[in-house]
């Protein structure tokens, strides 16, 4: 087939034809409601993976006599090619002005017998997972973006902050694969636009939303996706796909419409909920929770104390998900940096309970009440807020280490990993987040915090 000829803009049924054979020749179902002349440029972009049957890894869970959970979980098409992140070492010097660091690119069992004089632990170097959609970001989004595809969304809506680092990665992900992505963002638009605020610019489709309507997600979310949809559309949440992805229904309500039909170019929008959170999003890390818990990296006996920033929350309760299907002696420390430990806990019980829902695991979290061991950050401060001398720590970071932090996010992860290391009791290994293009939004509202670098 010659694939240039679908630029000819032919009719609608030729399309759906188009179509049809494509999705036979590439296992790969592509989104409709796109011109036709697009359709090479699409295709030239998709660039979505399926983890073959035959490499995954057989892992007993917990309990629920689910012990198949695992890998039908992780058998399945991804965005990122593979689950693999760099790992680097950082050493503490006796000195507090100094890190020293060591890449770990293949050494086997990282942290067996590497034992020296000065403390030191782990970063899971996510934040080189993409350009601009890395970090946790792209993890959440691994196992869904698929899921878009497969049910034919043309239409993305999510919502967050001006700086929202999810919200930017959305739109580069959609528009990667042909979507299209609506973005809420709270807030007056900023005079200049940059970091990530450019990004989910310059990819998607930009609303700023006053905050007294972003207070209420659910209602603003879902009435935008209602005027998108408009009287011939069609509106979903994550979690509608997602369970009959697993369930092996193939195609969701969506895709009942006959294809070819008037109505298959209709819109279908889906909704994504702010900072991903949605159970889907756990799939992805737990997909880099059993990468972890390879023999070549971290494996299966260590105890390991994972640490992670916190927004939503998701991404903390995705590797405390991940550790307990795979039974390993991990425990995972979250920086709460958005919220109180109520509503934190609150969302813990209502992403386990989806999970639960949508994949028939029923979960035995032991008597404590929780897989997460929420902390507040070293010196508490109003979410989005930076402290004097903050940039220049993450400066220090960057120059001896190479590593990348930002102040609101990454930076507390990074103390409290350095902390932990120090009391030395457990092999500690920072997840990091990324998101530091959002320091590019914060050199515009903290200019003092900036100018006094040198």
């Amino acid at each position: 087939m010659n694939l240039q000829s679908l630029s000819s803009r032919p009719a609608a049924s030729t399309i759906c034809n188009h179509r049809r054979k494509l999705t036979d020749l590439f296992s790969i179902k592509s989104p409709v409601g796109f011109s036709s002349a697009a359709m090479p440029l699409l295709l030239s972009s998709l660039n979505i993976h399926s983890q073959p049957r035959n490499l995954m890894v057989s892992r007993q869970i917990a309990s629920g006599g689910g012990g198949d959970l695992v890998p039908k979980l992780l058998d399945r098409k991804w965005t990122l090619q593979k689950p693999e992140s760099e790992v680097h070492r950082v050493h503490l010097s006796p000195s507090p002005r100094l890190f020293l660091r060591r890449l770990n690119a293949s050494n086997p069992l990282l942290g067996a017998g590497n034992h020296t004089i000065h403390p030191s632990f782990y970063v899971v170097r996510d934040d080189l997972l993409h350009p601009t959609a890395n970090g946790n970001k792209a993890r959440k989004l691994d196992a869904l973006i698929p899921l878009l595809l497969d049910n034919f969304v043309t239409d993305v809506i999510t919502c967050g902050g001006c700086q929202s680092s999810h919200t930017a990665a959305v739109a580069v992900l959609c528009a990667e694969r042909g979507m299209r992505s609506h973005l809420l963002l709270r807030g007056e638009q900023p005079q200049i636009l940059t970091g990530y605020n450019l990004i989910s610019t310059m990819y998607g489709h930009v609303s700023y939303v006053p905050r007294s309507v972003y207070a209420d997600r659910e209602a603003m979310l879902k009435g935008h996706a209602d005027l998108l949809a408009g009287s011939h559309g069609h509106v979903l949440w994550c979690s509608d796909i997602a369970k009959a992805s697993f369930a092996d229904e193939s195609k969701a309500r969506w895709n009942n419409v006959g294809v070819g039909s008037e109505e298959d170019c209709a819109r279908k929008v889906l909704i994504i909920n702010e900072g991903a959170g949605d159970g889907v999003a756990l799939i992805g890390l737990i997909r880099l929770v059993e990468y972890l818990s390879q023999d070549h990296v971290f494996g299966m006996e260590k105890p390991i104390r994972l640490v992670v920033d916190c927004g939503t929350g998701t991404t903390a309760i995705g590797l405390a998900l991940g550790a307990l299907c795979l039974r390993l002696p991990w425990k995972v420390t979250a920086i709460m940096l958005a919220d109180t430990i109520d509503r934190y806990r609150e969302k813990e019980k209502q992403l386990m309970s989806e999970f639960s829902s949508q994949y028939g695991y029923k979960l035995d979290i032991g008597d404590d009440g929780g897989l997460v061991h929420w902390v507040q950050r070293h010196c508490p401060r109003k979410f989005g807020n930076i402290l004097e001398g903050e940039m220049e720590k993450c400066q220090q970071i960057a120059r001896q280490t190479g590593i990348l932090v930002d102040p609101v996010y990454t930076l507390a992860a990074w103390e409290m990993a350095a902390q932990l290391s120090m009391e030395g009791e457990e092999l500690v290994v920072m997840v990091h987040t990324g998101g530091t293009l959002g320091s590019f939004g914060l050199a515009q509202r903290y200019k003092s915090h900036f100018s006094s670098l040198k």
